[in-house]
Parts: structure tokens; C-alpha cells; sequence
């Protein structure tokens, strides 16, 4: 390898990343918190308001991440460069339906590391050193999307490189998923559920994380640790967001829950 292209790689990616970073959150930032008025029809899940000097940290520890992640990205796209991953170019070579398929299959094992690596840090043992910082964010904005310790970071950054360097994917699917890595992080920690009720409701947010699932893992400590579904969550015991949140209540259970009697 030569380490001036792969180190001039890294410093571009992290620019790249960075940029991404600030776009995103930034834009979530500014129209949920800043802007008057609701610009996204989103609702507010708690009365906290951050301090300014909180903030200022999700961006610290951001910027921070984004150069980690760049570490093991720059290594996958000069890797790359000479046919050394698995990522491709040609859909024919696996055909349309694993071009389809491949996209599910990373978000799963993606998500399946985030979730069990999530309940580690937990653990009281490793969570001063690991996970604390991000939990400073009792309620995060958009900016605590990436506001991570680095030896979170580092733990977080492994898992899509090795996966690149294994289980074929086209390049646009690998592009689709950090870019929807980085809504995702943003949008969760946004304060503000953005799905209607609708979706929230339904097939979507019975089984994909959003905002006010996320948020209650913020609040309480020991739930919802998964990044994309509710799958592990569900199956370990660690799933809540029904009756948690009033939109979310049916109208019977509501009057009831203000009259103190159980629900019908």
C-alpha cells in the first residue's frame, strides 16, 4: 500500500464525512430547533432544552468520530481501488435479486452488532469508559448523531469495513447505507418524532426505529438499544415505546390513564 495516497485518502474522507456530518445535522438542527414555527410537522418529546455548552460537545465528539470512521473507510476504498473488497460494480455479476437482498442483509448484521456492542457498554464496568459521553445527551439533538468517546467510535467504525471485505455489495448499496447511517443517527437523536401517526402506528414504526423509540433509551438507560429495527429488542425483552408518549395512545387508553382507571 502507499501510505501517502492512503494517508491523503483518509484526510479527504474525513473532509468528506465531516461535511456530510455538519449538512445533516445542521439542516435537522435548524428546522427542529431553531427555525419558528414546524417547518417538518414534527412533535417535541420532552420539555428539555440542551445548554449551549452540551451542544458544543455533540459537535466536538462528532468531528472526532468522523475522523475514526475515516481510518477504516479510507483502508476499504484504497482496498478497492485494486479489487481487494467485496464491493462490485457490475450488477450482473450477482444479479438483481442480490442487489436487492444485499442492502437487508447489511442493515441486519449492522444491526446486530450495534445492538449487542450497545448492551456491553451498558454494563457498568464499561460504560464510564466507553458510552458515558454519548449518554451526556440526556435529551440529544441532531448534533449527538456521531457524539461518541473514541473508543466507541473505533468499536462502531469496525463493523461495515469487515463485512465490505466479505459479503459481496454493490457500490451503491454501500453508498445507500452510509448515507441512511447518517440520517438515521441524526434523525433519532433528533428530540422531535418525525413520523406521522400514520407510520408511526403502523408496519413502519412497529418494527423500524425512529426518534421516539430512541429517545426513551435516553431517558431510561435500559431499553431500546437497537439502531435500525426492533427486532433484538423484541426478541430480548428490551422493547418499549407503545403508551409511553400520549400521541401515541389510543383515545381509550388515554381517558384512562387520566381517570386512573385500566384501559378497555
Amino acid at each position: 500500500m502507499d501510505w501517502t495516497t492512503y494517508l491523503l485518502t483518509t484526510v479527504a474522507l474525513f473532509v468528506f464525512i465531516t461535511l456530510r456530518y455538519l449538512a445533516i445535522a445542521g439542516f435537522f438542527y435548524w428546522a427542529l430547533w431553531k427555525r419558528p414555527g414546524n417547518l417538518l410537522r414534527a412533535r417535541k418529546l420532552t420539555d428539555i432544552t440542551p445548554p449551549p455548552q452540551l451542544i458544543r460537545s455533540e459537535i466536538k465528539w462528532s468531528v472526532i468520530a468522523s475522523a475514526i470512521y475515516a481510518v477504516p473507510g479510507a483502508l476499504v476504498l484504497e482496498a478497492w481501488k485494486v479489487g481487494g473488497t467485496a464491493i462490485y460494480m457490475d450488477i450482473s455479476e450477482y444479479g438483481w435479486v442480490w442487489y436487492f437482498a444485499s442492502v437487508p442483509v447489511y442493515l441486519f448484521i449492522h444491526d446486530t452488532y450495534f445492538y449487542w456492542t450497545h448492551r456491553m457498554m451498558h454494563h457498568p464496568k464499561i460504560f464510564p469508559i466507553m458510552h458515558k459521553v454519548h449518554h451526556e445527551s440526556r435529551q440529544p439533538t441532531p448534533w449527538a448523531g456521531f457524539s461518541f468517546h473514541p473508543t466507541e467510535s473505533i468499536l462502531g467504525a469496525a463493523i461495515l469495513p469487515v463485512l465490505a471485505f466479505i459479503i459481496p455489495i454493490h457500490v451503491s448499496g454501500i453508498l445507500f447505507i452510509l448515507v441512511l447511517m447518517t440520517i438515521v443517527s441524526v434523525t433519532n437523536h433528533s428530540g422531535f418524532e418525525l413520523l406521522p401517526d400514520r407510520l408511526l402506528k403502523g408496519v413502519i414504526g412497529r418494527n423500524w426505529i425512529s426518534a421516539a423509540h430512541h429517545n426513551l433509551h435516553h431517558q431510561r438507560y435500559t431499553c431500546n438499544y437497537a439502531l435500525y429495527f426492533r427486532f433484538w429488542d423484541r426478541v430480548m425483552g428490551t422493547d418499549r415505546l407503545e403508551m409511553e408518549y400520549e400521541f401515541l395512545r389510543p383515545a381509550t387508553a388515554a381517558a384512562a390513564l387520566e381517570s386512573g382507571k385500566p384501559g378497555g
